[in-house]
């Protein structure tokens, strides 16, 4: 039988009597101390408050459309039933949300953060995230990170005067490294930031290293885990890669629904009226071993790395290089220039410089990042017509 754990008597009679009166410690962030680059520009008003705007210019993004089309964690399925990037940025939104308004945080800097967190990614998922910084680091000595990436999408690539605030907590979101315990930590400027993302373009350590600098990008930092642990393993069993009953006992459920909720519970029990974001010890060591399953039973199958590389990996080389001459030899009919340069500068955003002006490497890192799973497969079939590799995708009766 499924078991949902409830809030303690206590703390639920607390929270609505903090509530009612207005009486709650305040840990949010306030709209008043928003910091953007161009503090001239995107002026506040009653109905689009500082971080509404942030969420508004991320969801008019033309990168945010494809999102609809771009690997979760199953790359070659065509299965509208399996998971894309779209639906797990809905549900990382939905309960950082849930968890935010409990605790009397920002939502609309949650809802912000949590739509422009994975912007960036590649397509194919984190394993086409791996090649490519493969491949960018080969030819640059420089790293690719989506996190990084998300950052640039919104700040260089489309100079859209996103907060700092907002930028940091998609920053600093990796939902690849949990901890028990999240604890803000003050950024205050652009300079700081800006000397913290160049960072990680040279050492891929330093990713790690970011902090969120808001409560409220702490909350969305381990939504994103909860959003996924889960789900992904009904996405596995949905994709005939596992059974649900290949998946081991777990004290905080073995279903979706259980995990999601109990999580979020065992949460707001320990961080209500606190500043920091924590678990107790048996949901963390609960987590931690649904997530490192998860690795072992889904994320490093056989049916999915054998495709990524005798595929992909080569598939992916082919066109980095192909846009990279193309670029430099100044081909103008190249998909770089009629499909990628072409499609930024129709934004018309003010930039400090024009966008062909950045260098070569990154504009085709850009480029491939920018991809949906489908537009990978058709544009590497346009470059190399006569080639023999082909992503064979999976289909509903297969």
């Amino acid at each position: 039988m499924p078991y949902y754990e409830e809030l303690s008597k206590d703390l639920s009679e607390k929270i609505a009597y903090e509530k009612s009166t207005g009486s709650y410690m305040d840990f949010s962030f306030h709209n008043d101390d928003v910091i953007r680059r161009r503090p001239d520009h995107d002026k506040p008003n009653i109905i689009r408050t500082p971080f509404i705007r942030d969420a508004d210019k991320i969801l008019h993004c033309p990168l945010y459309n494809r999102y609809a089309d771009k690997t979760q964690v199953f790359s070659f399925y065509k299965n509208d039933d399996i998971s894309r990037r779209s639906l797990h940025v809905q549900l990382v939104s939905k309960i950082a949300r849930t968890i935010g308004q409990v605790l009397n945080l920002n939502l609309d800097l949650i809802e912000a953060i949590a739509l422009g967190h994975d912007i960036g990614h590649t397509p194919f998922g984190h394993e086409g995230e791996r090649i490519l910084d493969g491949i960018y680091k080969e030819h640059t000595g420089r790293r690719f990170a989506h996190n990084i990436q998300s950052v640039r999408v919104l700040d260089s690539i489309y100079p859209y005067n996103i907060s700092l605030q907002t930028l940091n907590g998609i920053a600093a979101h990796n939902g690849e490294i949990e901890l028990s315990k999240y604890e803000p930590k003050a950024l205050d400027s652009f300079e700081v930031f800006d000397k913290e993302i160049e960072a990680c373009f040279i050492d891929i350590e330093e990713n790690k290293r970011l902090v969120p600098c808001t409560l409220e990008g702490c909350v969305m930092r381990i939504s994103d885990i909860i959003a996924y642990l889960g789900k992904d393993r009904q996405d596995a069993v949905r994709a005939h890669i596992v059974k649900e009953e290949d998946f081991s006992p777990s004290d905080i459920g073995s279903i979706n629904a259980e995990i999601i909720n109990n999580l979020i519970v065992n949460i707001v029990e320990n961080s209500y009226g606190k500043p920091y974001i924590k678990m107790d010890e048996v949901h963390f060591k609960a987590l931690q071993q649904l997530k490192n399953e998860n690795y072992v039973k889904i994320y490093k199958a056989k049916q999915t790395q054998s495709r990524i590389e005798t595929c992909l990996l080569p598939m992916m080389t082919e066109i980095y290089n192909k846009l990279l001459d193309d670029l430099k030899t100044g081909k103008k009919d190249s998909p770089v220039f009629k499909s990628h340069i072409n499609y930024v500068n129709k934004a018309h955003y003010q930039r400090a410089f024009p966008y062909e002006e950045t260098e070569a490497n990154q504009i085709v890192a850009d480029f491939i990042a920018s991809m949906t799973d489908d537009y990978f497969v058709d544009i590497y079939k346009y470059l190399f017509p006569k080639s023999k590799l082909r992503i064979e995708y999976i289909g509903y009766f297969d």
